[in-house]
């Protein structure tokens, strides 16, 4: 039997047991250490935090298996399996739970130099790669970020790696600007994105920034980050928002000129086409690798621990103190 976390009403947590399936060939069982609670995402399911009718209200239903960002160890390796042993450290895009079962394709290799915990941001650093490829950087850049929680603190560091000349963090909460700073930012503004036009414009010498993150997932920050892009400017939305609808374009998009992109987990193949160069696996193997590299730092923004028995308290932390929680972590050794 496998533990695992679960959602079972609204702001109600459990940690509920689960039979392990049959390990099949091709299949690896993996035992947890760490999992990483994704705090967007999984506190908008928590909280029913959505439209009806959109992606959100199809998939976050109860109960409902929490997270997607495991990391482990190989307990059996099923029939058929080449280049995997028991022992070995993987990582998945699994929920919390002891113990899963999972085909080896869809596991991601540990590499040495790189923890189990800081392992377990892989699926973020992946969807955040895929936000700063659809940006379609030049060097040079001014970035502005809004929105510093998770997503916002790796698109400082994609954006650094890129070649931006400035990179402006924006966010109301002091804490997660002070990480931001130690990890990349050169500016930071401790205001709203309706209140940081003019700190933009003089931090871009006038013209505004070449690419804007909207990593907050609240639907009133677009029309915001819209005007802080420059002329021809580019305005990526990461931040998944669970009320589409008050989304509002501004007359900066006609004026301007500006360019918005959706970027999605679901976006990129499995496999890599003529027109698509990384896949998902690629993905991951290059965040990780820049980890072990220390060109990307993601464990000293784990701020909180919590085992799997104390489930309800580690979503109660993010629901009342979210300025002070970034990495949240279950752990299950």
């Amino acid at each position: 039997m496998s533990k695992v976390v679960t959602f079972v009403a609204k702001e109600k947590v459990e940690l509920r047991e689960d039979a392990t399936p049959e390990v099949k060939p091709g299949d690896l069982l993996l035992q947890a250490t760490r999992t990483l609670i994704s705090t967007g995402t999984e506190m908008i399911v928590l909280q029913q935090n959505f439209e009806p009718g959109t992606h959100w209200a199809g998939w976050a239903v109860f109960p409902f298996r929490a997270g997607y960002s495991f990391a482990g160890k190989v307990a059996k390796v099923g029939a058929g399996v080449e280049g995997w042993k028991v022992g070995d450290r993987a990582a998945s895009r699994c929920w919390h739970a002891s113990e899963i079962v999972q085909p080896a394709t869809a596991c991601v290799r540990i590499p040495d130099g790189v923890t189990d915990e800081e392992a377990t941001w892989f699926g973020l650093g992946k969807i955040v790669q895929i936000g700063v490829r659809a940006a379609e950087h030049k060097m040079g850049d001014v970035v502005a970020i809004i929105g510093m929680g998770p997503l916002g603190q790796l698109v400082t560091q994609y954006a650094r790696l890129m070649g931006a000349s400035e990179v402006i963090a924006i966010d109301t909460a002091p804490k997660r600007l002070e990480w931001a700073a130690a990890h990349g930012a050169t500016s930071t503004l401790q205001m709203t994105a309706a209140e940081a036009l003019d700190e933009v414009k003089r931090l871009s010498g006038g013209r505004g920034a070449d690419v804007v993150y909207d990593v907050t997932g609240h639907p009133k920050v677009f029309a915001s980050a819209l005007t802080l892009a420059r002329r021809f400017g580019r305005v990526v939305l990461l931040g998944d928002a669970g009320q589409p609808s008050e989304q509002r374009l501004t007359i900066d998009v006609v004026t301007r000129g500006l360019t918005i992109v959706g970027a999605h987990d679901g976006h990129p193949p499995d496999q890599p086409t003529d027109l698509v160069r990384w896949s998902n696996q690629q993905m991951y193997d290059l965040f990780l690798k820049y980890v072990a590299r220390k060109q990307i730092r993601v464990g000293d923004l784990i701020t909180h621990h919590f085992k799997p028995a104390n489930c309800q308290d580690a979503y109660n932390v993010l629901k009342e103190k979210r300025d002070q929680a970034m990495g949240v972590m279950f752990d299950w050794a």
